[in-house]
């Protein structure tokens, strides 16, 4: 045990953890074309980050039907699976640990994304207020109205995550973490603001969260409970997302999660410009048993708060984490950060992504360090 909480170890599920300084999923949009291939330059990226407590991946599309953006990786193809291989056999080669992030975007995503050119899939059919990026058009365009799941479809959705958790565990990952936050298909499906359904999905609570505990009872059988945890974002409104009572609400999916034995559950308290809600982290916190994963702007001073007042078991860094990749070792010595390049954060090649430097290249920031 040290005196600093971001670094005593961590036991998650079944996996030994050195310190509590985890990385976020964070969309770069750097997949190879065609195909939404992992690469050598992704393989690069993961590698240069490997001395984080846990990274957890960008958001992965479990099948051609989970995607919605433009150059983001998928695990639903062997030429994916090899490419993902790339990336896992580089981040143990550094000594780290690495959790693929199941993704279907549901409603967030456009025609030109889907088989056939079929409108995107949600549990109702409404629209959201949101865009997406086109490469064909230029630029950002309005997402359509979706179509609304059948009752007989969902069996096959639920599929799409088993074969992708088999597929992530093929390409060498640690574990996986279904992304059920940030008003994507399984979040669509929880909250009463975009699930409007009369049958056994929609409704009632128990019937709303019916489907993300179905996905995670399927993606534990393929893993193991101990190696799976589940992304919420109660208070998040990105994606148009709303929910008469999140508190509630987000208590009993965590509380149906935590029975199945998940290894942890990753909360995004707030998004930036947002107020945490108090209210809802504190009742999915007390609704589970496993490990808590804190994530929302947080900074090392405030990460230690967190932690020592048993409030978070760990945090998870996003922004922090793009712009240093040695972030760890930074928060160690309490050494200057780099500011990240906002405009390199999605699409692009190395520039910004790559090429940020660590503490052992920049002779002044440890200079700084040591005065």
């Amino acid at each position: 045990m040290t005196t600093d909480p971001l670094f005593n170890p961590l036991t998650l599920g079944s996996l030994k953890l050195p310190h509590r300084v985890l990385m976020a999923p964070l969309t770069r949009s750097r997949a190879r074309q065609p195909g939404d291939v992992p690469w050598a330059l992704n393989a690069e990226y993961y590698h240069q980050r490997g001395s984080a407590g846990l990274i957890i991946s960008e958001a992965t599309q479990i099948s051609p039907q989970g995607k919605g953006y433009a150059f983001t990786p998928g695990i639903h193809s062997a030429e994916q699976v090899a490419g993902w291989r790339l990336v896992t056999d580089a981040v143990h080669k550094a000594g780290g640990r690495v959790f693929c992030q199941l993704w279907h975007v549901g409603r967030i995503s456009h025609p030109a994304f889907q088989p056939n050119g079929e409108l995107p899939v949600a549990p109702s059919a409404i629209r959201p207020n949101a865009q997406t990026y086109l490469e064909s058009a230029g630029g950002m365009v309005d997402i359509p109205t979706p179509r609304a799941l059948r009752t007989d479809e969902l069996p096959a959705i639920i599929d799409q995550y088993r074969r992708a958790a088999r597929r992530a565990k093929e390409a060498g990952f640690d574990g996986v973490e279904i992304h059920g936050a940030n008003g994507y298909l399984l979040d669509q499906f929880t909250r009463d603001g975009t699930n409007h359904r009369d049958d056994a999905y929609g409704g009632s609570l128990e019937n709303r969260v019916r489907l993300p505990i179905q996905v995670a009872r399927a993606v534990a059988e393929a893993w193991g409970p101990d190696r799976v945890g589940y992304r919420i974002s109660p208070a998040g409104t990105f994606n148009d997302m709303s929910d008469s009572d999140p508190a509630t609400t987000f208590a009993h999916l965590t509380e149906r999660l935590s029975s199945l034995g998940l290894a942890y559950i990753h909360v995004v308290e707030a998004f930036a410009g947002q107020q945490p809600d108090d209210e809802s982290t504190a009742a999915v916190r007390a609704a589970f048993d496993g490990v808590y994963l804190a994530n929302g702007g947080y900074t090392a001073a405030r990460a230690r708060e967190r932690i020592s007042s048993g409030r978070a078991d760990a945090v998870t860094f996003g922004e922090l984490f793009i712009a240093n990749p040695d972030l760890p070792e930074r928060f160690r010595r309490n050494a200057p950060l780099n500011e990240p390049d906002r405009s390199t954060y999605y699409g692009g090649d190395e520039r910004g992504y790559t090429d940020y430097p660590a503490l052992a290249d920049q002779p002044a920031a440890l200079a700084a360090q040591r005065d």
